[in-house]
């Protein structure tokens, strides 16, 4: 592996304020949410969004990004302004140093996920975990389930020891699925004996491609719970709000999609009373696909005039 620590830069400055604020073997907790691969409802990345705009923070770590992405599968975008380029979205990967509420220094890494060297990108956050006497980390992300938005959200929690765990519900036994940086992450953390977490919100599959505030709110209130920082997740009340009125007023357009979260009441309230269940679908109800739901809540969708009156 070539040297991890030729990926970033780390600000003298804001790195000799954070050893400062630090007591002695007692460093910040890392918050992670990287764009790039699963995020229902853009939970992970709208917690990031969210955290940068409320809160405090400084520039601590950037990475050379243009070691670790390929451009031709994730192109960036740019501007084209009548004859001349006018603008570029330069991506970018950072850790932030962010004061909660109270003041309290956490950090925030966010960004674009790697697409190559992920062993060397892990190596390099590991060793500002240990530079930074990190006692923490934590990753947050969405992902689609079979529930509808009618019903409390929940999540999967999954860590690098069970007792960091102990107060959440398993959801899943053994499954295999597509491995991600933030997963390998939280892997080789706990292979080196660091405590690392995670937390993906179930978001309902028929508005996984869309913002779901909810979602976040779920997010920031599991990483306050797990932290004990006050990441100002009232500010998030009203879009939440918002998006749910909206939400509802779609589905009572709809008679077949009314139909569909009918159904998926149905089948979650059949779950919440058998609790001693593994598998989420309660067996009783025939459920359209997540393919076939999407499909026909889009259909609806595209309907729809701007203002929001069917076409």
């Amino acid at each position: 592996m070539l040297n991890p620590s030729d990926i970033y830069d780390v600000d003298p400055e804001v790195a000799a304020l954070l050893e400062s604020r630090a007591p002695e073997g007692s460093g910040p907790v890392l918050v992670h949410a990287v764009r790039g691969f699963v995020d229902a409802g853009s939970a992970g990345s709208l917690l990031a969004e969210h955290v940068t705009d409320a809160l405090p923070s400084t520039r601590l770590v950037t990475f050379d990004v243009d070691q670790l992405l390929d451009y031709r599968s994730r192109r960036p975008m740019m501007t084209f302004d009548a004859s001349t380029w006018s603008a570029y979205e330069e991506p970018e990967l950072v850790i932030d140093l962010v004061d909660d509420v109270n003041g309290v220094p956490f950090l925030l890494l966010h960004g674009v996920e790697p697409d190559v060297q992920w062993e060397r990108y892990v190596a390099a956050v590991r060793q500002i975990v240990e530079r930074f006497d990190v006692p923490l980390t934590v990753g947050v992300h969405g992902i689609p389930m079979g529930i509808p938005h009618t019903r409390p959200m929940s999540v999967t929690a999954h860590a690098t020891r069970p007792e960091l765990v102990a107060d959440h519900a398993a959801w899943f036994g053994t499954v295999q699925v597509p491995a991600s940086a933030s997963a390998l992450l939280e892997l080789r953390l706990g292979q080196s004996g660091h405590d690392a977490m995670g937390f993906a919100v179930h978001v309902p599959h028929y508005l996984a491609q869309s913002a779901f505030p909810q979602a976040t709110v779920a997010a920031l209130h599991s990483v306050e719970r797990a932290t004990g920082l006050d990441l100002k997740s009232a500010a998030l009340t009203d879009a939440a709000g918002e998006a749910m009125r909206e939400i509802e007023r779609q589905v009572a357009g709809s008679d077949e999609v009314g139909a569909v979260v009918q159904a998926l009441e149905e089948q979650y309230d059949a779950f919440a009373r058998n609790a001693g269940r593994t598998n989420l679908l309660a067996g009783s109800v025939d459920l359209p696909t997540a393919e076939e739901l999407g499909a026909e809540f889009e259909r609806f969708l595209a309907q729809q005039g701007d203002d929001g009156t069917p076409s």
